[in-house]
Order: C-alpha cells, then structure tokens, then sequence
C-alpha cells in the first residue's frame, strides 16, 4: 500500500521546473545597465499640442499671381497699421497731446494747398490782371494764416506740455514741427487717425 503514496519521477521534475514569463525571460537576458523604456514600462508619450506651433511652408511654390496677392495683402495691412498707430516718429505721450491739439481744431493749412492750385492756374500769364491780382492775393492771406495758425498752435502746445508733461525731455521745436506739418495736411489723410473731433477740448 505504501507505494501508492510515492510520487514518480516524472512529477518531481515538473515541480522543479518554473514556469517563466516571456517578459521575465527577456529581463534575464538584459545586460546590468539596461533601462527599459516607456513603451516597455506601459507609460504612453504625450503628444504636444499643436497650438502656437508656426504653419508648414506651403506644399510647393507660389505662381505669379499668388506671390502678387501675397505682397498686396502685405502692402494693405501694413499701410492700415500705419494708419492706425503711426511710425517710430509718432511714439510718445507728447506727440499724441501735440496731434490731439491739432486735430480738435480747424486748420488754415488744411486749405493751403487747395489755395495754392488756385494761385498756381491764376498766375498765369494768360489771365487777365485782374485774375492774377487776386490770386497773388489769395497766396499771400494763404501764407500770412498758416503763419499764425501755427504761432497758434505752438503756443498751446508749449503750454500743455509744460502743464503735464514738467519733466518732459523732448524738444518742443520739434514738437513744433511735428504739430505744423500735420495741420496742413488734410484730415482724412492724417497719420495716426485723429483721435479726436474738432472742437474737443483738450
């Protein structure tokens, strides 16, 4: 009866033998030094959004004509920038105040040129006398107002500033000419935009 109790061999070799994984048994075969990986780990890599990233060049060269649109469509929104905010020379708080005075007021020099098309045609020489002693006229009261529109002008100008902007280390000559030029320059082609309208106070 007691050999119905013995084991055989073959069931002691099976219960010697241990079953191995297959990732036990690559991680047995790895040098000392090894690292596994994310990707062996089960961790996944985020992705990086996509946004901010700069768009791809474009699949392949632009024609003629869409190079053409391309720089017009520059050409427009640089100029409505440059309508809108001005260049380099327009920064500060002193030439906005200096635009600003200009702007809420009505200009001599916004007719100067128009005068001065008019004084160009009659003085002519073959206009009569009459015609031409008028314009010569006109060309003078022209010049004599932008004269003291712009005495005017700096004036108030060199006031205000002084008022609240005391320690201010631009030029007022500058200044000066900056205010002059513009108010003989037409409204509507005034660079940056008025920001005021005439009869504002300042």
């Amino acid at each position: 009866m007691p050999s119905l109790f013995r084991r055989k061999p073959a069931d002691l070799v099976e219960d010697s033998v241990t079953t191995v994984t297959t990732d036990e048994g690559s991680a047995a075969a790895r040098p000392r030094g090894y690292t596994p990986s994310k990707k062996e780990l089960g961790r996944v890599t985020p992705k990086r959004p996509t946004a901010g990233r700069r768009p791809g060049a474009p699949a392949g060269p632009l024609t003629k004509e869409e190079a053409r649109e391309q720089r017009r469509v520059a050409r427009a929104e640089a100029a409505a920038e440059f309508r809108r905010e001005g260049g380099p020379r327009d920064r500060g708080p002193e030439r906005l105040l200096a635009r600003n005075v200009v702007d809420s007021r009505r200009t001599v020099g916004t007719w100067f040129f128009g005068g001065a098309l008019i004084v160009l045609v009659g003085s002519n020489q073959a206009m009569p006398p009459i015609v031409r002693l008028v314009s010569n006229l006109l060309w003078g009261a022209l010049a004599l107002g932008v004269v003291i529109d712009s005495v005017l002008i700096s004036r108030k100008i060199k006031k205000l500033v002084r008022e609240r902007f005391p320690r201010s280390d631009q030029k007022l000559g500058s200044l000066y000419l900056y205010a002059i030029m513009r108010s003989i320059t037409f409204r509507r082609m005034r660079a940056p935009a008025p920001q005021v309208e005439i009869g504002d106070k300042i």
